[in-house]
């Protein structure tokens, strides 16, 4: 059983907004979670719509499959959230999600192109938003959510760019800029500064260091008992000992990846729309 109560963004605990019913509004209390539905790296509005289609069918489905949610991270291609702004190419997306955290609670971790979420997804939709990390309690034990960038890079130039676009400056200037202007310069940059194309060997060291970098989490807090992680594309449910589990569930635009978590143990699975 898996219960979504209480997380950690990154630092002290904090009650989840996301469980708590905003006034005057019929949204779920707290929930009791037995079967966690895990997604991530959709990527949307980097290729066709086909994917996005599909993907608004798996939130239609996602009640059936589980009774709560967790995005990995990197669900869009870019999202930025400026004061009274956001992007428009998310609209679809956005609706279908607050639609579905009317029926399950929903949990999103920003990835390194969808972190910079700041208030809007828990004030507007309460949904809890996470940029870095989030903690909640599965099964009477902790488990830690974290997209994985900074952790599986094996060249010196994607660890670089990594801090940068993390730094508070970063984040600071490019809000000051105008929005449409800020959107023309992501799509113009994003050729140089997206995910670029990487051989399946580096996919493998990636994956390697995200299962080693979970293995020494789950070591050193013995009261963790699930880890998830997203960002090398490369799905994974590995049971580390008895009770704990690293869980990757893939990149859904490779052919709608997701996982499922119940009962201590985790399944890898395809959507099929």
């Amino acid at each position: 059983m898996v219960m979504l109560r209480t997380f950690s963004v990154g630092g002290p605990k904090v009650k989840a907004a996301a469980l708590a019913p905003l006034s005057g509004a019929t949204y779920l209390g707290p929930v009791n979670c037995q079967r966690l539905v895990l997604v991530g790296d959709a990527h949307l509005g980097r290729g066709s719509l086909q994917a996005e289609h599909a993907f608004l069918a798996f939130l239609d489905a996602v009640p059936a499959l589980g009774d709560g949610l967790v995005v990995t991270g990197d669900l869009f291609e870019f999202w930025f959230t400026y004061h009274r702004s956001i992007p428009r190419q998310g609209t679809r997306v956005m609706a279908a999600l607050a639609q579905l955290r009317r029926r399950v609670p929903i949990l999103m971790i920003g990835g390194n192109h969808d972190r910079w979420g700041g208030t809007f997804w828990q004030e507007q939709l309460d949904i809890e938003f996470a940029p870095h990390e989030a903690r909640f309690e599965a099964a009477g034990r902790q488990a830690l959510a974290v997209h994985g960038d900074g952790i599986s890079e094996t060249h010196w130039s994607a660890r670089v760019l990594h801090q940068i676009l993390r730094h508070d400056a970063t984040v600071a200037l490019y809000r000051a800029v105008h929005p449409d202007l800020g959107m023309w310069l992501v799509d113009r940059l994003s050729g140089y500064l997206g995910d670029r194309e990487r051989t399946v060997a580096e996919v493998d060291r990636s994956a390697r260091r995200q299962e080693e970098w979970a293995r020494a989490r789950l070591a050193s807090e013995p009261s963790l008992g699930l880890v998830i992680m997203g960002h090398t594309h490369r799905a994974a449910a590995v049971s580390l000992s008895p009770g704990q589990l690293y869980v990757n569930p893939g990149a859904w635009f490779d052919g709608y990846r997701y996982a499922l978590v119940r009962e201590g143990q985790a399944s890898l699975l395809q959507f099929t729309p």
